[in-house]
């Protein structure tokens, strides 16, 4: 139930066989059918996914009513809305299952019990999260500096599994660009 969490962790700091034990008590699990939220803006977020099995999407509501894709996860990879996460302000993403999906849950509260209990962690989730804001810097320097087709050819080449599992236009949408160009460019690749 909690071997891929464990199994991550450990890829950053070291856990005894108690204090695996110890870090489980802290977890749970929570199933979500495809297009289920885990989140909705205006909720507050009480809690960092892991996620088990599946594919997760963060997104948010432009101006015109339009979703715009943030942020993806799948097995392996943690996900959640920081700035509500620490403010205890509503959300200003939802966070929604593209497929049916299985995460390890922590949280708040018993993060910071586990941080106390397991000093370590506070190293695992500080290493995590920095590769997490390198992942997003990149993707910033991608939209300012790539056109649309650098784009999406570097994301395909970079993330393929991505471009497998989830629907076409959501794809576009976290490329920045819509899904009719997204077609066009694909037609164009083949």
């Amino acid at each position: 139930m909690f071997d891929k969490i464990i199994a991550h962790v450990k890829r950053f700091v070291s856990l005894s066989p108690k204090e695996e034990k110890m870090l489980c008590s802290y977890l749970k699990i929570e199933e979500y059918a495809k297009k289920k939220h885990l989140l909705e803006e205006g909720e507050m977020c009480t809690g960092k996914y892991f996620v088990n099995s599946g594919v997760v999407r963060m997104y948010t509501l432009n101006e015109k009513g339009v979703e715009q894709v943030i942020h993806f996860a799948i097995e392996g990879w943690w996900i959640t809305d920081y700035f509500t996460f620490n403010t205890n302000m509503p959300a200003k993403c939802s966070i929604q299952a593209v497929e049916p999906a299985q995460v390890v849950v922590i949280g708040a509260a018993e993060q910071e019990e586990l941080l106390k209990e397991l000093p370590q962690m506070e190293r695992y989730f500080r290493l995590v999260l920095e590769k997490a804001y390198a992942a997003s810097l990149m993707r910033t320097h991608y939209m300012f500096n790539f056109s649309a087709e650098e784009r999406y050819r570097h994301f395909s080449e970079h993330y393929p599994e991505f471009v497998q599992r989830v629907p076409q236009y959501l794809v576009a949408s976290y490329l920045g660009f819509t899904p009719e160009f997204l077609s066009m460019l694909r037609a164009k690749k083949g």
